[in-house]
């Protein structure tokens, strides 16, 4: 079963997202904000972690560049999840060293292609 680590400020979000993936096999971890996320995936070693970009105390934006600054967390596929849908928002989560980009509200259908990929 894969490990999926969500980190999502927006409660609603983060129900809707953990209990559809939970009902497609996945379990799933939570954090609500990049400093906590970044923590759970050291103690959690997600295969996946979809990363909000717009988040609190530390943003999605640096806590993936932190993230793939790791030599322990580098190799963890991080999926951005934003609700800015420009190309400069998935240029720029690409640059900070994300996998792969999608946009909020999410599309369950392609999300899950995206985290078959890896």
């Amino acid at each position: 079963m894969k490990k999926i680590l969500i980190v999502e400020d927006n409660e609603m979000n983060r129900d809707m997202l953990s209990r559809r993936l939970i009902r497609k096999g996945y379990e799933v971890e939570i954090a609500v904000d990049g400093a906590e996320g970044l923590k759970k995936m050291k103690e959690y070693s997600p295969d996946v972690v979809l990363m909000d970009m717009g988040l609190p105390v530390k943003d999605g934006w640096t806590a993936t560049a932190e993230a793939k600054a790791d030599p322990d967390l580098n190799k963890i596929p991080i999926i951005a999840l934003t609700a800015h849908a420009l190309e400069a928002d998935k240029i720029r989560a690409m640059e900070a060293g994300a996998d792969e980009f999608d946009t909020k509200p999410v599309n369950l259908s392609s999300l899950l292609e995206k985290i078959e990929m890896f």
